[in-house]
């Protein structure tokens, strides 16, 4: 095919987000993806992509797509409802609650899923216009531990750490499988070149021998729920023999706490209740202690969705920093970014001053409501209960722990409604479905720009128009706005006519008008999308409207990174106040991504954000939970559940609960149970049969899959699994298996990785 054939875009399926070219059929074909190839183009994956994203016309053309609004009826089956009618409708039932019970008693979940962050952008418009409150997201229940480390020691959540992989000496991945969930541009690619690099070192601590750990030159395959010993060991061993004193006195306070912390540690000891030979993680420790080339550590789900999770995110990152491995070629950095996904609130609180959940009371980590609590906070008969769900391109039903409880919580609200692109099977609870063009029909992009020293932003312009019947998140809040009356055309009257006049002239009038109505500056994704947005142009002409939102965050991140930008060649010599306009343009100029950034290494330690500009090392109430380790052993077998179900493994046949379409799978087509032969010996289990799961919350049956890369006692179930395009399901849904109360005592990470779980075979 000629280039001309060929549209830039992006695989969304993963975190990576790289970049692909897509080809369209013509006639009757004209709207599926007849060819996929990655894009040599984009300056993050140049050329890479993996299988999964090959299978993109599975999501984009998936039967289960919705084509008009939907309204339950009284006797809860849904019909078909206009635009119109449906956006005045949630518009008068929001009203009803908000009268009744106020804005905070209304849940916001999701804005924006994977790869579909620009959509997330409008919907805090909407927020906004309903005075909601508490949010929650994907993030709540995989990092926001790690986001809130990030606060404590470096000043803000979103002082976000990210390895520099191409140079390391040294790298480590703990609880991370990149061969199969990537993480980071190229990372088969990188995983490779760094195995047959005899300079460098791969060392995986997983209890599976993944595809990674068949790469590595140490693996470490520790007992489930013991990495935090590991770790603990890791950090005494590190701070009597490896730390970096002078780095760390330069840069560093509450050094002499950690030490103390650490002495009394017995290494042999804590490496026996990890599950590990203490000469395996000795050899760790002076692997990473004497590089001199950077190391760079990948901590994951693996333990962050395990016991300890937030203290296990603490013990990495004091490992990097105790022994200078920040801001050097090949070690950790604080890397730039378009918009933060960490949160902008301080670390600094962790008392009785931080905000709660108003039902459990339980801490809002970088802000967000830990998913696990969630039915707690809707179930019951509290008065501050939340009484009604927004959720937006998330799936809260299937992908939350606890399945069953899960979709109780949504039953027992007075309204919910879904903003999404299929009948999930939240949008089968609901109350409206608001059908919202797929991520290939709209500008879109992601803000997992996590990248250093070259950072890339990739504004996605759209392969198709919108399926008939569907609408952008930009036009839904937009409408949404108007109907709640959060925006007039009095309102936006100076501002359309200073658009006119050029992004200057708009600038000028667009403080002016927030200062005279702060409220507007609440609303500016909407504000930008229906003034400025008509007048947004690519260079070469094509409309970017959709794109508005991402005007305003130029702005900001010029302000916030504008040497890094024009480092990047980014703005000329333009004066420092068009930077973010010369940026804006940039980026949508170029469809296959731009790197908007380019750092040199010491600005890591200049973006650490403590009003002294060190990194604070103690944080008191982690230090508390070290010190418990020593009476505590790791949760070990019992006779009710005797293994530990891993809930969420990911493979070459999963990525995220999106792709709906179980054919796009061409191998492990039932998400198969694997256990290692001595497991399946033990319990009657054989090769291709089933087997049921237990555990304290329900079972499941499975088919079987004998593994020698397990570990005796430790199974695992895939995730994106037990879900169907119409109803239909094909496999185990993991959540129906993992129960809400399992979760981190501090961040409300739930233990997906961590399940009791016990197997017998059915005939």
């Amino acid at each position: 095919m000629a280039d001309r054939d060929w549209k830039h875009t992006a695989c969304i399926l993963c975190a990576a987000n790289c970049g692909i070219e897509v080809a369209l059929g013509e006639a009757a074909d004209s709207r599926r993806f007849v060819r996929i190839r990655g894009d040599k183009h984009h300056p993050g994956s140049r050329g890479y992509t993996c299988e999964k994203g090959l299978r993109l016309d599975h999501y984009q053309n998936d039967v289960g797509r919705l084509t008009s609004p939907m309204r339950r009826r009284a006797d809860g089956s849904f019909e078909a409802i206009d635009w119109d009618t449906a956006i005045a409708e949630v518009a008068a039932r929001f009203g009803e609650i908000i009268d009744r019970h106020g804005g905070e008693r209304i849940l916001f979940y999701g804005g924006g899923g994977q790869g579909n962050h620009l959509g997330g952008g409008y919907g805090s418009a909407t927020r906004a216009a309903l005075g909601i409150r508490y949010v929650s997201n994907a993030l709540a229940q995989e990092k926001t531990g790690e986001f809130w480390v990030d606060g404590q020691l470096f000043g803000r959540s979103r002082c976000h750490t990210t390895g520099d992989y191409e140079r390391a000496q040294v790298m480590v991945f703990w609880g991370k499988n990149p061969w199969q969930s990537h993480g980071f541009p190229e990372a088969r690619r990188v995983l490779k070149a760094a195995a047959a690099d005899p300079s460098r070192t791969v060392v995986v601590v997983d209890p599976r021998r993944s595809e990674t750990a068949e790469l590595a030159d140490l693996h470490l395959r520790p007992r489930p729920g013991g990495d935090a010993f590991v770790l603990a060991a890791l950090v005494s061993l590190v701070a009597e023999r490896y730390c970096q004193r002078a780095w760390v006195e330069a840069h560093c306070t509450g050094a002499d706490e950690i030490r103390a912390a650490v002495a009394g540690i017995d290494v042999a000891e804590y490496c026996r209740r990890g599950g590990v030979d203490e000469t395996d993680v000795r050899r760790l420790a002076e692997l990473i202690g004497t590089a001199t080339g950077g190391v760079s550590i990948y901590e994951d789900l693996g333990i962050q969705m395990a016991p300890h999770s937030t203290l296990n995110s603490y013990l990495e990152k004091l490992i990097v920093v105790l022994t200078g491995n920040l801001g050097v070629p090949g070690g950790m950095n604080l890397h730039s970014r378009f918009a933060s996904l960490g949160g902008g609130g301080s670390g600094g609180r962790s008392g009785a001053d931080e905000p709660r959940t108003p039902v459990t009371g339980h801490r809002l980590v970088t802000g967000l409501v830990p998913c696990n609590v969630i039915p707690d906070e809707i179930l019951g008969e509290h008065p501050d209960r939340f009484r009604a769900l927004l959720v937006e391109s998330g799936n809260p039903a299937h992908s939350l722990a606890d399945s069953q409880r899960m979709r109780a919580a949504i039953e027992a609200t007075e309204l919910c409604v879904v903003i999404d692109v299929a009948m999930t099977e939240t949008a089968r609870l609901a109350d409206y479905v608001l059908p919202a063009a797929s991520q290939f029909e709209k500008w879109e992009c992601t803000f997992f720009n996590l990248e250093f020293p070259r950072n890339v932003f990739h504004a996605r312009r759209p392969v198709l128009d919108p399926l008939p019947g569907t609408l952008p998140e930009a036009e839904i809040h937009a409408r949404l706005c108007r109907a709640l009356g959060a925006v007039t055309d009095d309102d936006l009257a100076p501002l359309h006519h200073a658009a006119a006049g050029g992004p200057d002239a708009y600038a000028a009038a667009l403080f002016e008008a927030v200062v005279e109505r702060p409220q507007l500056g609440k609303l500016l994704p909407v504000v930008l999308y229906e003034t400025l947005g008509p007048t947004l142009r690519c260079a070469d002409g094509t409309d970017a409207q959709q794109a508005s939102a991402l005007w305003g965050l130029a702005q900001l991140c010029a302000a916030q990174f504008g040497p890094s930008i024009r480092r990047a060649g980014i703005g000329g010599g333009v004066a420092d106040e068009a930077l973010g306009q010369a940026l804006f343009q940039a980026i949508i100029d170029h469809p296959a991504g731009v790197v908007f950034t380019v750092d040199d290494y010491p600005e890591t330690l200049r973006r650490v954000e403590h009003d002294d500009g060190r990194i604070h090392l103690a944080i008191p109430v982690l230090l508390d939970e070290l010190r418990a380790l020593a009476g505590e052993h790791p949760p070990g077998p019992d006779d009710a559940f005797p293994v530990v179900l891993s809930a969420g493994e990911r493979r070459s046949g999963t990525a995220n609960t999106i792709m709906r379409d179980p054919s796009w799978r061409r191998t492990d087509p039932h998400g198969a149970l694997r256990v290692s032969p001595a497991d399946a010996a033990r319990y009657g289990l054989r090769d291709g049969g089933r087997a049921r799961v237990i555990t304290r919350r329900g079972s499941a049956v499975a088919v079987v899959e004998v593994n020698e890369a397990m570990r005796e006692g430790h199974v695992s179930l895939p995730n994106g699994y037990g879900l169907g395009p119409t109803g239909d399901t094909v496999g185990v849904a993991p959540n129906e298996l993992t129960a809400s109360e399992d979760r981190d005592w501090f961040a409300g990470t739930p233990f997906h990785k961590h399940v009791p779980a016990r197997l017998e075979p059915v005939g």
